[in-house]
Order: C-alpha cells, then sequence, then structure tokens
C-alpha cells in the first residue's frame, strides 16, 4: 500500500491545509503582515475562482459553523464510517475476512485517515454522497464499504496475478463460451414492425410447423399464453420460468415456453423464437436475451421485435457467422394522440377503454373508481394474477354483448398482448422502478399506445373463429393473441391514445412524434465459469461482492456489449458474506436471486435459506422461522402495514420457489409454497378489493407525482455531476489504486431501470424527497423531445 501522508504539525488540521492552501507572501514582506492583511472582495473573488481549497472559507461544506448547526456532511460521512465499524467489529465477520482484531483496528486506523483526507478536500463526489445519504440512499455506504475491502483485499497481488485476473476477464469473444453452439449452422429471421403489425404471428405460425421448438418472452404472462395455445393445439409444452415449471406427461417434452433467463442451452431445436429483441440493450436484463441468441442450439431463430434492433443483430450475425433474413412488417390499423386528454374525469370514458397503470394498487384503485363513476364493470390484468384469472378477466374485456366496458391493465400489454382495445389512456406518464419515480422512455410510451386499435377485430375474431384458423390466431382465448394478424383491414378503427391527466398530455405526444434511441450495445454477463475462475485468484475471505465488482471494474469488453448493471447482486453477496461452507457456485446462484434486498424482512429470510444450503439442513417451509406465516392468521384490514405484509410474504414464496428448483434436495416442500403463495394471492386481491385505503394509497402517489414536478431546478447536484462526467475522480489520499475504480463506479450509485410488470408488482411507498430526481429528469427528457 502506497505510504500514508507525512505526520501533521502543531497547527490544527484546517488551519495547517489552509496555510499550505494559501498563495505564499512575497520574500521581504513579514510574515505576520500578509497572515493579518484584510482582503478587498475583489481578491476574493478572484480567490474563490483559482480553485484552490481554504477551508476557512464560509462555502466549504464539510465547515462547522458553531452549536447552531446540526448536521452536515462531515457529520454525515463520520456518522456511516461509525455504523459500518460497528459491523465490520463483529467477530464473525472479521473470522470471514480471516482478519485479527489486532489486524482490523491497523487495517481501520489507515482506512479512516485517508477518508479524513479525502474530507479535507471537500471533493464535490464526497459532498453529493453525502448529501444522497441524508436522503435515505446507500450510496455512500455502499461506497465506503468496497473502498474498505480495496484497501484490505487490494494492492497486495503481485504483477503476474494482476496479469492473470485481466486475462480471465477478457470477455470480448462471448461467441466462444457456446462452442456445441458454433458448430451448428443457424439461420436467423429477424421479424422486425411496430405493435399490431403481425410480426410475433408469423414466427409462432413456423413454431407450429415443427416437432421441437422453443418460445423466449420478457414476461411470466407472455410465456403462459403460448403455453397454453401450443398445448391446446395438441402440441405437449413445458412451461419453464424462474418460479414454475410445468412438464407434460409421458414423453419427453419437445415444446418448451419459457421466460428468456431460462432458456434451455444444451436442448437441440428446430425452430426458436426470441420475442422482444429490442430487450438485448436493456441495463440489467439484456444479458439473457444475448446469450439466449448466442447460446441456442437450433437451425433457425426467429427474432420478433423492434426496427431499431436490425443493425446491432447484423453485427451479431456476421460475428458469429450466422445467415440473417430481415422480414419488416407494416402496422396494420393507424394509431392517432387524441388532441385533448381526459382531464382527470373518469365519466368520459368510452367502451373499449384500456387505462394503463403501473402498480397494483394504483391497478385497483382505478378499478373501484371507474365503476363508480360510470356504473360499468371493469376489468384487470397485470402480471401477477393467476394465469386462470387474467384469462378470465380478459374474456370479460373482449366480450362485447356484457357489462365490461373497460380494462385497467398494467404495462406488461405493451409486450405482446393484444386485448380488444379501442383507446389506450396513460394515467401517468412517470413509473416506479422500485427506488425513485422515472420518466417512461420513448420505447415503452410507444409499445403500450400500439395495443390501441384493436376494438373491432378483436371481437370479431372471437365471434368468427373457426376450425381452420391456424395456432397463433386461436386457442384458448383468440381475442388475446401475440401480435396476431389482422383479418379484415378494411373493417379497422383508428387507435387512438391519450392521457387521464392534463399534465401528461404534452409528454406523450412529443414521445410519439419521437424515434426511440438507437441501439448500439447487447447486454453482457459473465457466466458462471468465468466469475468462479476469476475468483480462484482472490485470498480466502475475500468478500464475494468485492469479487463480483472487481471482475465488472477491470473486464475488457467488445464494443458491440455492455456489462449488465449487478442489481441487488452486490447486496445479496454481503449479505451471506459471513454464512460459512457456501462454495463459489452457490453464492453465484443465491445472488442471482428474485428478493428486495432493501426489505430487512426478505434480507433476513434469504439468509436463513442461504443457510440451510451451506449446512444442508432442511429447508421445509414450515420451519422457516423468517418466514412471517402469522400474517395469514390475522383478520384482513384496510392498514396498509397489512397489505404490505402481504405483499412481503409473496415476495418470500416466489424466491423460495425459485431457489427450490436451483437446490431441490434443500427446499423440498415446493408444492406446500405453491398453495401457499396461491392463498397469499387471494388474500391480496380480497384485501385490494374489499377496503378503500387503496384509492388513498392511489391519491399519494398522485400528490408525489405533482410535488415532483412542480419542483423545478436544484441545480446544485445535478451541476456537481455534469461537472464531474467524463474525468476519473481520483482515489482517497492514502488508498491502493483499486480505490479510483470503485470511486468512478457507475454501478454503486447508479438508480435501477423502470421495473417491468412482473418484477416490482407492489412498489414501496416513497419519501418526498425520493421524487426529488424526477423533476430534473422529467425535465431533462422533455427538453429533448422537443428539441
Amino acid at each position: 500500500m502506497p505510504p500514508l501522508p507525512a505526520r501533521r504539525n502543531s497547527l490544527c488540521l484546517f488551519c495547517a491545509f489552509a496555510a499550505t492552501s494559501r498563495a505564499q507572501p512575497q520574500r521581504l514582506l513579514p510574515r505576520t503582515q500578509v497572515a493579518y492583511r484584510t482582503a478587498t472582495a475583489r481578491n476574493s473573488q478572484s480567490a474563490r475562482n483559482s480553485g484552490q481549497f481554504n477551508p476557512l472559507q464560509s462555502h466549504n461544506p464539510f465547515r462547522s459553523y458553531g452549536p447552531k448547526q446540526t448536521s452536515g456532511p462531515f457529520d454525515t460521512v463520520r456518522n456511516r464510517l461509525a455504523r459500518l465499524r460497528d459491523e465490520f467489529v463483529k467477530p464473525e465477520f472479521l473470522e470471514s475476512l480471516q482478519l485479527s482484531q489486532e489486524d482490523f483496528d491497523k487495517e481501520w486506523l489507515t482506512f479512516e485517515r485517508s477518508i479524513n483526507l479525502w474530507i479535507k478536500q471537500a471533493a464535490p463526489e464526497l459532498v453529493t454522497l453525502a448529501n444522497e445519504d441524508r436522503r435515505g440512499k446507500s450510496t455512500l455506504e455502499t461506497r465506503l464499504r468496497y473502498l474498505f475491502y480495496a484497501q484490505t483485499c487490494g494492492g497486495r497481488f503481485t504483477t503476474a496475478e494482476l496479469e492473470n485476473q485481466k486475462e480471465v476477464a477478457d470477455l470480448r469473444y462471448p461467441a466462444e463460451w457456446y462452442p456445441a453452439t458454433r458448430e451448428i449452422p443457424r439461420t436467423i429471421h429477424m421479424h422486425v414492425g411496430p405493435t399490431n403489425s403481425g410480426k410475433t404471428y408469423h414466427a409462432l405460425k413456423r413454431l407450429e410447423e415443427v416437432e421441437s421448438g422453443i418460445y423466449l418472452g420478457p414476461l411470466r404472462l407472455l410465456a403462459h399464453e403460448v403455453y397454453t395455445r401450443l398445448n391446446a393445439n395438441g402440441k405437449p409444452c413445458a412451461l419453464v420460468t424462474g418460479e414454475e415449471q410445468r412438464m407434460p406427461e409421458g414423453d419427453r417434452a419437445k415444446m418448451f415456453s419459457c421466460t428468456v433467463e431460462m432458456a434451455p442451452l444444451n436442448t437441440r431445436f428446430e425452430v426458436a423464437v426470441i420475442d422482444e429483441i429490442q430487450m438485448i440493450n436493456h441495463r440489467e436484463r439484456g444479458w439473457a436475451w444475448t446469450q439466449a441468441f448466442l447460446g441456442l442450439q437450433a437451425n433457425e431463430i426467429h427474432l420478433c421485435g423492434e426496427a431499431r434492433t436490425v443493425p446491432l443483430m447484423r453485427e451479431l450475425c456476421a460475428l458469429v457467422g450466422d445467415k440473417v433474413h430481415v422480414h419488416k412488417y407494416e402496422r396494420l390499423t393507424p394509431l392517432q394522440v387524441q388532441p385533448r386528454s381526459l382531464k382527470g374525469k373518469l365519466s368520459l370514458l368510452e367502451k373499449g377503454d384500456c387505462i394503463v397503470a403501473f402498480t397494483v394498487l394504483g391497478i385497483h384503485a382505478l378499478r373501484r373508481e371507474v365503476e363508480k363513476k360510470t356504473g360499468k364493470k371493469c376489468a384487470i390484468v397485470y402480471g401477477s394474477l393467476p394465469p386462470e384469472t387474467r384469462a378470465q378477466q380478459a374474456r370479460l374485456f373482449n366480450d362485447p354483448d356484457n357489462d365490461y366496458d373497460f380494462l385497467v391493465a398494467s404495462d406488461a400489454i405493451g409486450m405482446g398482448l393484444n386485448l380488444a382495445i379501442k383507446r389506450v389512456i396513460f394515467e401517468s406518464t412517470i413509473k416506479s422502478n422500485g427506488v425513485n419515480y422515472v420518466p417512461l422512455q420513448i420505447s415503452e410510451v410507444k409499445q403500450i399506445a400500439g395495443r390501441a386499435g384493436r376494438y373491432k377485430t378483436a371481437h370479431q375474431a372471437v365471434a368468427t373463429a373457426s376450425a381452420q384458423t391456424s395456432l397463433a390466431d386461436t386457442a384458448v382465448d383468440p381475442a388475446i393473441g401475440l401480435d396476431t394478424e389482422v383479418k379484415d383491414p378494411e373493417a379497422q378503427t383508428v387507435g387512438w391514445v391519450t392521457t387521464l391527466d392534463h399534465v401528461d398530455h404534452e409528454y406523450l405526444k412529443m414521445g410519439m412524434t419521437r424515434e426511440p434511441e438507437e441501439i448500439k450495445s447487447a447486454g453482457l454477463f459473465p457466466p458462471s465459469l468465468i466469475v468462479e475462475r476469476f475468483a480462484n485468484y482472490f485470498p480466502p475471505g475475500t468478500p464475494f461482492s468485492y469479487i463480483m465488482l472487481r471482475l465488472h471494474e477491470i473486464s475488457e469488453i467488445h464494443p458491440r456489449f455492455h456489462l449488465c448493471a449487478l442489481k441487488d447482486q452486490l447486496a445479496i453477496a454481503d449479505c451471506i458474506h459471513t454464512v460459512k461452507n457456501l462454495s463459489v457456485q452457490d453464492r453465484i446462484m443465491i445472488c442471482a436471486a428474485p428478493i428486495n434486498m432493501r426489505d430487512k424482512g426478505e434480507k433476513a429470510f434469504l439468509r436463513s435459506m442461504a443457510e440451510s444450503i451451506a449446512d444442508n439442513k432442511s429447508g421445509n417451509l414450515l420451519h422457516l422461522e423468517s418466514l412471517p406465516l402469522a400474517i395469514m392468521d390475522k383478520d384482513p384490514s384496510g392498514d396498509r402495514s397489512y397489505l404490505y405484509a402481504l405483499e412481503q410474504l409473496h415476495k418470500m414464496l416466489v424466491c423460495y420457489l425459485w431457489l427450490s428448483y436451483r437446490f431441490p434436495n434443500v427446499f423440498t416442500t415446493r408444492t406446500l409454497a405453491n398453495y401457499t403463495k396461491k392463498l397469499v394471492e387471494d388474500q391480496i386481491e380480497k384485501t385490494l378489493t374489499d377496503f378503500s385505503f387503496i384509492e388513498q394509497a392511489r391519491a399519494r402517489l398522485q400528490k408525489g407525482r405533482e410535488y415532483a414536478r412542480k419542483r423545478m431546478g436544484a441545480e446544485g447536484e445535478e451541476a456537481i455531476i455534469e461537472h464531474m462526467e467524463g474525468r476519473m475522480i481520483p482515489a482517497p489520499p492514502g488508498m491502493p489504486a483499486e480505490a479510483r475504480d470503485i470511486v468512478n463506479d457507475p454501478q454503486l450509485g447508479a438508480e435501477r431501470m423502470p421495473a417491468v410488470d412482473d418484477v416490482e408488482e407492489y412498489p414501496e411507498d416513497l419519501p418526498a424527497g425520493e421524487t426529488d430526481s424526477l423533476e430534473a429528469e422529467h425535465e431533462k427528457r422533455t427538453l429533448k423531445l422537443s428539441g
């Protein structure tokens, strides 16, 4: 480790630093004369503009101004350091790091000195981190944690060891990860076009013609649809999602319908269909589409999605030597934005309208308000509804001869689900990503809006479906086709799109006239074998989170790829760090589990399951004490905490089912978990239906969005961030070179991408301060569109 700075003199820290920063006096002038000279306003201004730091100046954010000051950035950093020390000093943590108490004290003293020097420099990035911490974000704690890891674990490698690490972290040629696939001559068919253009129809029609094939989609909801349709057409099909697997009886399945992350890469197929291929560019999930494209062993691969993916996919096809054919489709029905919003008046709804909301609370609250103000029934569709319930709701809405005139749905309808929708109405143009409010992207706006315009043809399809129609046209419910072909273009009505509130209408209009951002790279995530090899170059006791972070920091990537964000993997790795007897492969698997690490209950539940895996002890659902099953025995109530407890239990059960397919010998009560999950879903539905607090919750969400839109400005931190873009931030003084990578790592401070319907059904209520970033982002996006 580089030597620490020299010992300071007898002056206090601030005065000593100020003396070295101050311009030196002329040689012939007395020292005291210069020290007590009063500066003019002009000289004071020039000193501030010189870029030199003086801790005695009034604008120093780390200076204490007497007893009236409550808590500045200095106190925030010091408090966070104290909390981290309390966590690190625990015996089990020291044992996991293989540090004695004496060694830890030495390491911590060195680390604390470095952070104190960083504080004295009043670095802009540290000011930003401290302010984020005061707003409840964990970015400061995360940076400090990994800076300490960098000091204790980094800086101790020989040159040969560093070269070996870089060699393993060379990810420039991901096509070579699938040698068996490279031996197969493949033909790629790209079906590209806007929504309601028939592109998925043609791909599914080809899928039904072969004996063995697979469909890969982004949502459980879509995988269920194709699974149901294939079986209804006499094609025995297996369903494989992260939390559910259904295998056909009798012979081994030759047809599969899966979520894209669950693609079986070692199975040979005749035809594969990969839906929503534009998500290959997704910051967090894009790796799954890249893995499926590069690794699927299929003679034909049909890619369905937006036309903006064609240039990138042509390059990737050339990279692996696949033939490519592009099939372009045009929208079969016109789509227009209405000149005005509904101005919040649900009484203006018309038969065939669909309101799109982004939380389950919002969906149920809207359904109740619509039925109250219109006197008509309203159907609902969202990802976590049981498949049978979802199909029933869709049939009710598609039938023109009943009272179900309206539909309230999640953004899942934007990904391939066609319903009998005449007009799409956005409840809002912003959504929660589980951490913050973020504006909808242009591609999301267009994809959701494009579902309008199927009003006539949908229930015509129901009335005229016959035995001669193909799989893509018919199955259990022909009105819920996946981008199915339209039979009678002349009879179409115009698809309309608008917003519920006036404040969102301008953003919708501009979004519909603009093209989505160009897709320039495909997501990538190192496979488990590479992560395991990389971990072998670190000494025992090195935190697995630091190993993964280091792999991401030093990896070398081809320009046509980007590394996907680690999301919750780092937090999960830290949570299970002190659990003994877990192999690297076990930790890799557990880190991918679907769990919300911001919730203490879910965090404790995941740790208890990790301990079951490590000790190879019973993972019986009833033996997991951290699973709050007692909430099911309580009487239903309209208290928000009751619904939150049900939602939390539901997420834990989903996580249990997910792990039960990875560790089947440990978690053996999968049937019981499925049954319990169904009971919890029914209880959530009943609670949302019976109690009116959901209307209050929607009112709180609306108030938060209004508050975020009205507060425009706050250039302080934004200006700092913009100023820091494009330059490397130096590491804290006295720390190893690895610390610079951690300070500059964008993943440690990045927000999550907007959650898809199935990913975050019940986002937590956000405090008012968390909406601050929305205003700047919404304004920036609107200005970009208008420009």
